[in-house]
């Protein structure tokens, strides 16, 4: 609800000021001549950046030490003879009773009289505070929207200041997309080293044993990659050998042989498989391909497991086909319509005109397409949870449980976890193994889409 309050209050000074600053800069048209510098919308973005940054700046300030001054003030609350008597944890949860009780949900147990007295004093403050931090943003805000209104004339340089500001909050915007990357980074390689001092890097990589010991100890178990890898590049080739295909001969259908009033009907039909969860999947899979494929092999006298790689290969597959097909479809639609016209007009049929000049012009995009579709697989994980079995050991054959590296992060990383030993940590090596896996991927399809497309530029 203050979320709430807050956002509404910067909305309506945005208004308020974004109008202002326009409808002054409208009546700047001198007798004289004076020729305005800039435009009235940008004497609007002006006052209202004037207005904006002087309130943002107030509440984030509250934000960074708003918590820490409520909870000295919690901790004030408390009696000094009981405050001296608790220890961390006892002191932590009685501050978690007074916020539960300034917060009106209560508590429970028998409420002593002070945690009342606290709890109504908290709740007062926290109510205080956030009047006090709202009524001086508002004020800040409006003491901007003057000066700003105040600064407005013929010569303002308006537009200068307004695009300053917009190429600082593009460049903050790039700073947050890349600063997240480096810090996904850094906490994987952080962890993951932790999890090297147990555990000896070649026995990882090249172990073949997937054991880890959960029950602690000196003894860590077996931690082999190469169960879990290989259990993954199989349902990952599986579902790419089901996907390509299908994913790609639609989209030459829908892009080339298709009328109009069909593709608008199947392409939408085609996307909406793109939209249903991944959950989904896995209970199709667990409860309806799993089953059928059991029953096929048996009449056809093979063994196949329910779980299996082949049925997590093929539902994973039947969920990638959105990918393949939509971006294989709009990278063919927007192959330059003159290498058609030339191939026909020098006897090629349509066919030939796709098979020989169509799929080569397309092929960065669509190998680009390819990868994408891959590393989506690699990452999938409620499939295969339900659908593949679940069971880490190196095989052969498709039609036997396997494991992969998500499933088994999900493993290592539910329940109680402290983070200090290898039974934990491993799921962070795993996860920086998936990293480098994708990020081999994403830089090979980088360089065949700059490799091929010097050929038709």
């Amino acid at each position: 609800m203050n979320a709430l309050v807050v956002a509404g209050v910067l909305i309506v000074l945005l208004g308020i000021s974004y109008q202002t600053g326009w409808s002054k800069s409208r009546n700047l048209v001198t007798a004289d001549g004076v020729k305005v510098h800039s435009r009235p919308q940008y004497h609007g973005s002006f006052t209202a950046i004037w207005a904006m940054i002087p309130a943002l700046v107030i509440l984030l300030l509250w934000a960074w030490l708003g918590g820490g001054i409520t909870h000295n003030y919690t901790v004030s609350q408390i009696p000094q003879d009981i405050l001296v008597s608790l220890d961390q944890a006892g002191l932590n949860g009685a501050i978690i009773r007074i916020n539960a009780l300034a917060s009106g949900y209560g508590v429970a147990g028998e409420i002593a009289p002070w945690e009342q007295a606290a709890g109504d004093a908290v709740r007062s403050f926290n109510f205080l505070a956030f009047a006090g931090t709202l009524i001086l943003a508002i004020v800040a805000g409006g003491a901007g929207l003057i000066y700003a209104r105040s600064r407005i004339t013929a010569r303002l340089r308006a537009r200068n200041t307004v695009e300053r500001v917009v190429n600082v909050l593009l460049l903050a915007c790039s700073a947050v997309a890349i600063l997240t990357t480096v810090g996904i980074v850094a906490s994987l390689v952080t962890e993951a080293y932790k999890f090297f001092t147990f555990i000896n890097p070649l026995d990882f990589f090249f172990g073949t044993v997937w054991a880890p010991n959960n029950a602690g100890g000196d003894n860590h178990g077996s931690y082999g990659l190469l169960p879990l890898l290989s259990g993954t590049l199989m349902i990952t080739a599986i579902a790419m050998i089901v996907a390509v295909p299908v994913g790609l001969l639609s989209a030459i259908y829908l892009s080339q042989y298709a009328p109009k009033s069909f593709r608008s009907v199947a392409k939408p039909l085609i996307e909406i498989l793109a939209g249903i969860p991944t959950i989904v999947f896995g209970f199709f899979a667990l409860v309806t391909v799993g089953p059928f494929l059991r029953d096929f092999g048996n009449a056809i006298g093979l063994q196949i497991s329910a779980t299996s790689a082949l049925t997590a290969g093929i539902v994973m597959g039947i969920m990638i086909i959105p990918f393949v097909s939509s971006l294989s479809d709009d990278i063919l639609n927007q192959v330059p319509r003159t290498l058609r016209d030339g191939a026909y007009g020098l006897g090629a049929t349509q066919s030939e005109t796709i098979r020989n000049v169509l799929l080569p012009a397309a092929l960065p995009g669509i190998v680009g397409a390819f990868l994408l579709a891959v590393s989506r697989a690699i990452g999938e994980t409620m499939i295969v949870v339900l659908a593949a079995g679940n069971a880490p050991i190196l095989r052969g054959s498709p039609f036997e449980p396997v494991s992969t590296i998500t499933v088994s992060i999900v493993n290592q990383l539910t329940g109680d976890t402290d983070f200090t030993g290898p039974q934990s940590l491993v799921g962070f090596a795993l996860g920086l193994t998936l990293f480098v896996v994708t990020l081999c991927l994403n830089i090979f399809a980088l360089y065949i889409v700059r490799r091929f497309r010097e050929q038709y530029e």
